[in-house]
């Protein structure tokens, strides 16, 4: 304890910064969509580093509210921020971190393997299709004994990119879906429960006959119950089984903008799952605001550079699948244009 005081004394009156080493600690906050995936990342990044990154699954909405308020080092999200959330003079970068995709969760009694189109979806979300033996599933389902039973869909209450995606899908898939509600974090829902969270979702369903839902594969796996094959734009059924591979196919465009800011939903591509998403991380371009210091712009740098390349190693096994060489590349451009104080960090 003494020599610890002398030493503290030693630094302040010699001025030695003796302890300009210490590591900085990262905060972060927003999607839920890749929160089982972050938090596998942030383990072993410090394991690798000794640096702290904390990581808060608020939704992207909160997460862009964050961002654009400075309060966070880098936020989460899955959606892309709206011209009413724009803060003038601060440039947003988006850098994808992996591909995923959304699922439907469902909980009928003994049916485990549903099989659903993009039609069917957006008439349960609608209120159109209300019981499980209605007539357009069982004609998706003909050798399966779908049960009298009242449909419950279940949607995120949250301001939520997850939402983003599924309704990015329908809007594509539905021109009444488009008019109606179109493609955003929240919406003006006329039938169902709301829940926060991808796993507050699961939740309810798990816990409720009947009921459907939409969250990240991962999730889904997580809560052991089982999810629909859907049906994608060239009528290829993308199961369970092929889920991984298909998230990756739709990512696998031959082009991709600078700015990373695409929709994969729908894809064109044959195998491509329906309802897959990039999922960025939002980085303010100047790194120097709210005080933060060149130390902690410099360790957000190197914290997403690892994401991007030694990081992506850990998408798989979670049902993410990483970046293509392509937007890898892109995405790697963009975190080098980073700045401090308007200089290249």
């Amino acid at each position: 304890m003494h020599s610890l005081i002398i030493t503290v004394l030693f630094c302040v009156f010699m001025y030695i910064p003796c302890f300009a080493n210490a590591k900085t600690t990262l905060n972060g906050a927003g999607a839920t969509f890749p929160y089982p995936l972050y938090l596998k990342m942030i383990e072993v990044y410090r394991k690798e580093t000794g640096v702290e990154v904390n990581y808060q699954p608020i939704g992207s909405g909160g997460g862009i509210r964050n961002i654009s308020s400075g309060i966070v080092d880098f936020a989460g999200s899955d959606a892309i921020i709206s011209e009413k959330e724009e803060v003038s003079g601060v440039e947003i970068l988006y850098i994808p971190t992996v591909v995923g995709s959304v699922v439907l969760i469902y909980n009928i009694p003994d049916v485990t393997d549903l099989i659903l189109d993009g039609s069917v979806i957006e008439k349960i979300y609608t209120g159109e299709i209300t019981h499980w033996n209605d007539k357009a599933i069982l004609a998706l389902n003909p050798d399966k004994n779908l049960p009298n039973l009242k449909i419950t869909p279940v949607y995120r209450a949250d301001g939520s990119g997850t939402t983003f995606i599924f309704t990015d899908y329908l809007s594509k898939i539905s021109d009444e879906w488009n008019e109606l509600y179109g493609a955003d974090k929240s919406i003006a829902w006329s039938v169902g429960v709301g829940q926060k969270g991808n796993a507050g979702i699961a939740g309810y369903v798990k816990n409720t006959k009947g009921s459907i839902g939409y969250i990240e594969v991962g999730y889904a796996e997580q809560s052991r119950l089982p999810f629909a094959s859907i049906r994608n734009a060239s009528g290829v059924l993308i199961t369970p089984h092929n889920i991984v591979e298909a998230t990756s196919s739709a990512s696998s465009l031959s082009s991709l903008p600078d700015n990373l800011r695409v929709s994969l939903t729908n894809s064109p591509v044959k195998e491509a799952s329906p309802i897959a998403s990039f999922t960025w991380i939002l980085l303010r371009k100047e790194q120097n605001y709210n005080g933060r210091t060149h130390a902690q712009a410099k360790a957000t740098k190197e914290f997403i550079t690892w994401v991007l390349t030694k990081g992506q190693s850990l998408a798989q096994p979670l049902l993410y699948s990483p970046l293509s060489a392509l937007a890898q590349e892109k995405a790697l451009r963009l975190v080098n244009t980073l700045t401090y104080n308007g200089k290249p960090l």
